[in-house]
């Protein structure tokens, strides 16, 4: 290995995410473009921006579900740019996404627990979990964590539209992540129960960093250290909450001139 090679692979080790050059296209259309990001381990960090600024596509190429066309992504120094989603799973990347994907049908604790089983060595396994089980007090632990204790034998179809986002943050913890990608936690919840998000969020293990996606900021610039505004596909500015939350540009681009 040269030295050019060793340096940036010292620098890749010390973050736990790193994209350099990220690039997605689709046809003619470029979504996100040249786009440069590092994210320390344990960091929390917003990525913002208005509807079409390409968030959601660089989610998509973060995690597998879109290869981008340019750049490359590592994952706690390991290049996996091309890998599919359930490696970058395997490594300890977790994400929530704006749409609901649940079992219905089976209790919260179901739930939990196939979410804590399908990432462990165990998970094909056709034998029934008894009361001791590993996974079982694993997914308890999960649910007492997301405020959804007295709803654990609860049948999901029956919970509101805020705790099922509650349970999906309980099953992005399965499986000890490293790293989870939060898509619009917040969307459609009521004020109580975006204090209650923000609470989970803030009492999150300090190692596990995470990037959310965020349309309401009074959530966003709350539950982050660090903030990366999207503009057109591209990185348009960076900072803390507060320099982001006062800086004038972002207020006209984004806040309509003003915010709090």
């Amino acid at each position: 290995m040269n030295s050019a090679a060793m340096a940036s692979s010292q620098v890749s080790a010390g973050n736990a995410l790193e994209l350099r050059g990220i690039t997605k296209r689709f046809g003619a259309l470029s979504a996100i473009s040249d786009v440069t990001l590092s994210v320390r381990p344990g960091e929390r960090r917003a990525v913002l921006g208005s509807n079409g600024a390409g968030k959601t596509t660089l989610f998509n190429c973060i995690t597998g579900d879109f290869l981008p066309t340019a750049g490359f992504i590592r994952f706690f120094g390991e290049d996996v740019t091309v890998f599919p989603p359930h490696e970058r799973i395997r490594r300890g990347l977790r994400r929530t996404y704006q749409i609901s994907s649940l079992f219905t049908g089976l209790s919260v604790l179901d739930n939990v627990y196939l979410a804590c089983r399908g990432v462990s060595r165990n998970r094909f396994s056709l034998l029934r979990p008894h009361r001791d089980d590993a996974l079982m007090h694993a997914a308890s632990a999960l649910i007492d964590a997301v405020h959804l204790t007295a709803d654990r034998d609860r049948i999901v179809g029956e919970l509101a539209y805020g705790q099922q986002r509650q349970l999906e943050i309980a099953l992005a913890l399965s499986g000890a992540p490293r790293f989870i990608l939060f898509d619009e936690p917040a969307a459609g919840l009521s004020p109580t129960e975006r204090r209650d998000l923000v609470a989970i969020l803030t009492s999150l293990p300090s190692h596990i960093g995470y990037i959310i996606i965020e349309h309401d900021m009074d959530v966003a610039l709350r539950v982050v250290e660090s903030v990366t505004m999207m503009h057109n596909g591209r990185i348009f500015k960076e900072g803390r909450p507060e320099e982001i939350e006062d800086d004038p540009e972002v207020q006209e681009l984004y806040l309509g001139g003003g915010h709090g």
